[in-house]
């Protein structure tokens, strides 16, 4: 068994309430990311669920999980021949931390158009990019690797874009093969887009995570692009597109969050 499987693994203890263990191999400073906090809902709805294409899921994070043992409710909101549709709470020592959204279709061939009206990243070759380095406490980078294309890596060097945009290529490092859940997991697994202009100058934790999951890739690696436009009032979004070695959409996300200065 891979580490994520192991990682995002559900023990029923009754109908329609789940046990999970969220561990440390995957955080940011000692923070269990987010995307895979959401693969661990989504894998605790699939369980209930007979249709498992094209999910779109959508997490609001109430408050800090940590690591250690959670608890998650299932509830099935809307059923029909087409979509299964349900909420989901994840509980951490009696508060609730996600509230979460997942809408799961049945598998069809009826895909009669297929039209993108945006080209696929422009990246540069795996080894012209920059992994970005493992560290104390950013777990997350030893599972997941990730290169940054050169254009948008400056900031590692104090070297500040014109454009908030971070691309680059992921997979993990132990080559798990790409799942729905592994998507989820490497879109939000990029550093902040923002840091590509504004440097590591601030806290970026997410308020809201969707991402609408269009295909399954079988190369081994995903590239991705990840852009923020708007920077006010404390907030930001940050826009993504993953794509396949093949060019082909596999995800688009999208995620609300705070911009909050680092305490000095």
């Amino acid at each position: 068994m891979h580490l994520f499987d192991q990682d995002i693994s559900v023990t029923p203890k009754a109908p329609y309430f789940f046990k999970a263990n969220v561990s440390e191999n995957w955080s940011i400073n000692g923070n269990p990311n987010g995307g895979y906090l959401l693969a661990i809902v989504a894998n605790t709805m699939m369980t209930h669920s007979d249709k498992t294409a094209t999910p779109i899921l959508t997490a609001n994070y109430l408050a800090r999980c940590l690591p250690g043992e959670v608890e998650l409710g299932v509830e099935a909101i809307a059923q029909s021949k087409q979509f299964n549709r349900f909420q989901t709470r994840l509980l951490q020592e009696g508060s609730e931390k996600i509230r979460a959204f997942g809408t799961f279709a049945i598998e069809t061939d009826e895909c009669f158009i297929k039209r993108y009206e945006a080209d696929p990243p422009e990246i540069a070759p795996l080894d012209q990019c920059i992994r970005f380095p493992q560290m104390p406490k950013y777990t997350l980078y030893d599972n997941m690797d990730v290169r940054l294309d050169p254009m948008c890596a400056g900031w590692m060097e104090n070297k500040l874009s014109d454009t908030s945009e971070h691309k680059g290529w992921i997979k993990f490092t132990d080559d798990r093969p790409l799942d729905m859940l592994a998507v989820t997991l490497a879109a939000d697994a990029f550093p902040p887009a923002v840091f590509s202009t504004q440097g590591m100058a601030a806290w970026v934790p997410t308020l809201e995570f969707t991402i609408s999951i269009r295909n399954i890739t079988d190369t081994q690696w995903l590239k991705c692009r990840f852009r923020t436009r708007f920077i006010n009032c404390g907030l930001l979004e940050e826009d993504g597109d993953i794509w396949d070695e093949n060019d082909e959409l596999i995800a688009v996300s999208r995620q609300i969050a705070q911009y909050r200065k680092i305490a000095g």
